[in-house]
Order: C-alpha cells, then sequence, then structure tokens
C-alpha cells in the first residue's frame, strides 16, 4: 500500500510517472477496444464511444450490426432496413463523439459501421482532389495524400478519427486564413445513401457536388441524412512548416487572441488560466528548401502503461478530489505544464528527440498524431490514456466557439472569476489547459456562423454521477458564460447536455438544414429521440433528475434548482447553495 506523507512526496511520485510516462510512452499499446459488442455474431448489441461513457451514462443498445464493404453492400443494407422501417445509426471504427449521436431509438435498431468502408479511391494530383469511403481515418488521408505531394491543409489534431465522423460533427484544426479550420470546408462532392421509395428499390446513393446547394447540409450533418459513403477533398501540394512554442503571461491574451490569429496561419494557443501563461503556437508554411524532418507525436496521445495511468488517476485525482485537495491539484497542474513545455509537447527535430525551435517538417508529419493506435495486444499492459477497459483519464469535455467580436470580453470574464478564485482552474490544467484555436465562418448550414475562437476544456469526471468536483461552481459558471451569456456555438462531437439546450436557435438557416433532411429520410430512419431534442423537433436536452447538475444533464433557470454542494452559478449572477438535486 502507497503512503504519502508529504507534499514533497506526492510532487516526487508525480514527477517520477510523468518522466515515465513520457519515456516510456513509445510502447505499443492494446488497440482501442470495437465501440459496439455483440452478445451473438452481429446481434443483440450495444455501443459506446472510446470514453466508455455517454454524458447520461445510459446504455445504448441496437438489434443488430451490419459492416458493408463497398458501397452496394450499404445500398442493400439501408433498402432492407428501409423496407421494415428500422431505425438506422452509423458507427465509425473508433467512435471518439461523447453525446449520443450513435444511439437509435429503442432496442430494435441497426447500427451500420464504416469500419471496412476505408478505401482509397482516387487521387488526383493534375486537379489536386482525393477521393474516399466514409470509414478512412485521418491518418489514412494524411498519409496517402502526401504519398501524392499532397495535403489537406487544416484537420484535428487527433488521427483516429474518420472522414464521414468529422463531416458529422463539423471537427477542425485551428486557422482564419484561407478557407479555415474545418474538414467540411475541403468536400468538394460526397455521396450518400439515404432511404428512398419503393420504386427505387427503398434506397438510393445521392450524388452532391460543389455548387448543389444540399452540399451545405450533408457536409455537417449529424449523421441523420443518410450514411456518407463517399467524399472527395480538395486538397494542396505537399509543404513544410516550422512550428515554435512561446509561452507568456495571459495579462494581454484578450487583446493578443485576436491578433495573433492573422499573424501565424497555424496558430493555436493553450491557455493555463490559473498559472496565468499562455503557450502560443507560433506555426507558418516555409519553404520545402529549408531543411528538417521534424514529427508531431503528440504525449497526450500515446501509449501510456496501465499501472502509471491508475496511479495519476488515483493520487493526482480521486484522492485529491476527495480531501478537497486544491493545493495538490496546483502543484501537479504546474507540474504537468511544465513537462509538457520542456518537452515541446511531444515535437521532435528528427522524429527522435528535441534539440530545440523551430521544428521544421513536411506538414504530414505534423499536422495531427496519435501513436496509441499503433499497437500490439500485449494484455493491456499499455494502453490509449482514456482507454475505458483500464483505470486511467475519465473526464468530461467542454467545447464552444465564441465569434471574433465578443472573445475579448469573454476572455476578460474568464480572467475575472480567476482572481476571485486562483485555483479553480488547476484541475483543467492537469489536463494540459484549454485549447484554444480559431474557426473561420462556413457556408455549411450547421457550421460556424461566424469567424470564432474555439476553447476547448476538459477536467476530471468521477465514476460516482452523485459526487461533485473541486470548484464545479467556477467551471460551471465558465460554461454557461460562454454558452448563454456571449452565445458559443458548441463543438457537435463533444460537449454534455447543457450546450446543445435550444442550440439550433443559433443556426441562421438551420431550417434550410431541415428541408434536406425532410426529402433525404422523410420517415426519419436516421433520426433518434436525441438528434430530434438537439434539432429542436422536440423538447430540450435537459434532463431534471437528482444530480443533473453535476453531469451537466440540465440548465437552470427561475423553476429548476441544480446544485452541486458548495454553491453552483447555474446562470452568471445567480448562485444556488442548495444540494445535489434538480426539481421543477
Amino acid at each position: 500500500m502507497l503512503h504519502l506523507n508529504s507534499s514533497n512526496t506526492m510532487v516526487r511520485l508525480i514527477f517520477l510517472l510523468k518522466f515515465t510516462t513520457v519515456l516510456f510512452s513509445m510502447v505499443n499499446s492494446s488497440l482501442p477496444e470495437d465501440p459496439i459488442n455483440c452478445s451473438s455474431t452481429n446481434r443483440n448489441c450495444t455501443i459506446t464511444n472510446s470514453y466508455g461513457a455517454f454524458p447520461d451514462r445510459s446504455v445504448c443498445r441496437a438489434a443488430e450490426v451490419a459492416y458493408p464493404t463497398t458501397e452496394e453492400e450499404l445500398i442493400s443494407v439501408v433498402a432492407t432496413a428501409t423496407m421494415s422501417k428500422r431505425k438506422m445509426k452509423v458507427a465509425t471504427r473508433f467512435s471518439h463523439s461523447i453525446p449520443k449521436l450513435v444511439c437509435p431509438d429503442g432496442e430494435d435498431g441497426l447500427l451500420i459501421s464504416t469500419k471496412f468502408l476505408n478505401r482509397t479511391l482516387e487521387i488526383d494530383r493534375e486537379r489536386m482532389t482525393m477521393s474516399v469511403e466514409s470509414g478512412v481515418t485521418l491518418r489514412q488521408l494524411i498519409n496517402e495524400a502526401a504519398k501524392a505531394g499532397l495535403a489537406l491543409p487544416y484537420a484535428p489534431y487527433w488521427w483516429g478519427l474518420t472522414v464521414g465522423g468529422m463531416l458529422g460533427t463539423g471537427a477542425h484544426g485551428s486557422t482564419l486564413w484561407g478557407k479555415g479550420s474545418s474538414v467540411h470546408d475541403y468536400v468538394i462532392q460526397i455521396r450518400i445513401v439515404t432511404p428512398a421509395r419503393p420504386e427505387e428499390g427503398h434506397s438510393t446513393a445521392r450524388t452532391i457536388v460543389s455548387g448543389h446547394p444540399d452540399l451545405n447540409a450533408a457536409r455537417v450533418s449529424l449523421g441523420v441524412l443518410g450514411v456518407i459513403s463517399q467524399v472527395t477533398l480538395q486538397l494542396q501540394p505537399l509543404f513544410k512548416r516550422s512550428i515554435t512554442f512561446s509561452v507568456k503571461h495571459d495579462v494581454d491574451l484578450g487583446d493578443q487572441v485576436a491578433r495573433f490569429a492573422y499573424q501565424h496561419e497555424f496558430a493555436d494557443m493553450t491557455w493555463y488560466p490559473s498559472q496565468r501563461k499562455v503557450a502560443y503556437r507560433i506555426d507558418d508554411r516555409v519553404s520545402s528548401n529549408v531543411s528538417g524532418n521534424g514529427l508531431n507525436n503528440f504525449i497526450g496521445f500515446r501509449s501510456t502503461v496501465s499501472a502509471v495511468l491508475a496511479i495519476l488517476r488515483t493520487t493526482a485525482e480521486e484522492n485529491q478530489e476527495f480531501k478537497g485537495d486544491a493545493d495538490g491539484k496546483c502543484i501537479i497542474g504546474e507540474l504537468t505544464a511544465s513537462t509538457l513545455i520542456i518537452s515541446a509537447y511531444g515535437l521532435t527535430n528528427d522524429g527522435i528527440v528535441f534539440t530545440g525551435y523551430p521544428v521544421i517538417g513536411f506538414h504530414n508529419r505534423l499536422q495531427a498524431s496519435g501513436t496509441c493506435l499503433d499497437s500490439l495486444n500485449d494484455g493491456r499492459i499499455t494502453a490509449c490514456p482514456w482507454d475505458p477497459r483500464v483505470k486511467g483519464f475519465f473526464f468530461h469535455q467542454t467545447a464552444f466557439s465564441i465569434s471574433m467580436s465578443k472573445v475579448k470580453s469573454f476572455i476578460q470574464d474568464v480572467q475575472k472569476l480567476i482572481k476571485l478564485e486562483p485555483k479553480a482552474m488547476c484541475g483543467v490544467e492537469l489536463y494540459n489547459g484549454i485549447l484554444v484555436r480559431y474557426v473561420k465562418a462556413s457556408n455549411a448550414y450547421l457550421g460556424k456562423q461566424e469567424d470564432a475562437v474555439d476553447f476547448d476544456l476538459t477536467y476530471y469526471r468521477s465514476k460516482d454521477p452523485m459526487s461533485p468536483r473541486l470548484y464545479e461552481d467556477i467551471l460551471e459558471e465558465i460554461e454557461q458564460i460562454g454558452l448563454f451569456k456571449y452565445g458559443g456555438l458548441p463543438h457537435w462531437g463533444k460537449n454534455r447536455n447543457v450546450a446543445f439546450e435550444e442550440v439550433i436557435k443559433k443556426y441562421e438557416k438551420a431550417e434550410e438544414f431541415l428541408k434536406v433532411k425532410d426529402m433525404y429520410d422523410p420517415l426519419g430512419l436516421f433520426s433518434s429521440g436525441w438528434t430530434d431534442k438537439v434539432l429542436g423537433l422536440t423538447d430540450g436536452v435537459t434532463i431534471v433528475k437528482e444530480g443533473c447538475a453535476l453531469e451537466g444533464l440540465c440548465v437552470c433557470s427561475q423553476d429548476i434548482h441544480c446544485a452541486p454542494s458548495k454553491g453552483y452559478f447555474c446562470r452568471p449572477g445567480r448562485v444556488y447553495k442548495d444540494a445535489r438535486v434538480c426539481t421543477r
């Protein structure tokens, strides 16, 4: 049994574990589990996400799963389900969306996995286009494009997303340059399999090309239009980038955030609010003649020894939460930040060692990472840090975009809260602070409505849904200030229920999207109770029950009192000091 008798002992232990994590994070890990599990061959199934829990902790069931390997098989699967008016949902290989987008209604639904729709169909070097099936992962896309001397200019930072999944949720990288950072804005053609009339065979594959208004619906679809089978993307010639991280005080972050967007093409920021510092990513294209073979292997996406994960979860999170040890969280938050900063967040100059800035290399080696997907079955001795089969990280994620015209005021509001309680965000810093990215306005009906700054917060989640977190009141205040006071748009693939309350009212062309939805799937076979609520077709997404505020399942108002035990900012300026219940 491990006994920690002093804070110095704790710090030494955590430093050793952090160092061990970095040192051994190149080893192979157990391959992430398929999110679909069936009690018999492809029947009586459950589906979850890669974190093992949906926001409401419910279990999603389906009667059956289909694994089509060609578009023809996919058309047949959809036709058979349409004939029997069966609910359908699309699932991906790694299932990284947090909300319940993959859950069909009831237990009689059908899951359609794109796991084997994973081929590159065509690369046209002259036109600089690439056509792929929707189950192709970001990693495959990046590597296959690079072999042809081409590049997808902007993308999310995690390899384990599929092309269909990125379009379904509006996934993005960081830039306000060019067409912006959203992958869907580089799509020039989509083939999507939808239900159809009996005389059309109950299913059809629609081709939607640039210039067709339906493309603006299909680019960000939430999976409710049908199954995307093929996607054609407009690419660019492969290029090199130069990356330097510069750490500064956050005193002028409100002013810098808009300025920095236009100074560097791939700019982003990592904000450590309790430490009052920001790591600015100075990241630009350079000539391909500049020497350098840099590689991005982000530490947080590497394989980690499961025993190390268990000790970190117990000592750096659960024990400190139980004891209310805010000071301990702040110490470890600072240690985490300094470890990542010193190690350049996993960047190396030659693929092996970091020797100093700038790190220069080809775009395909720097734009994303995720080596915990390079896995051998080692009995879970090592794993991705969030793998639910081991005792590792278990967290909430809140991600929303604030328009450029309002972002300075939002940042200043957060800084005011930190002045009131300087230790409040140390728990977020255990997960590498707040990732700040840039997202450009999009023509997609459910895309970003204005040029915006995206704030991505990851923080502790208890295995006990009735257990409040340290400084939950401040975290909830920030979440609700961003979403309600400043009208932030939630990331479709992240967030808790509260972020999606009446969200459809924030999209100017939501009605246009719903018209396309009704045309492509008039019976709503690809919709569910969850997506109907998100799209405003039925009552809201809030779940009113005991403890709902603790999991972000309810939105507080004049007549709904939701409160963790220490006082909870249900709306900016309103404080409830009741116990952990939600009652009408």
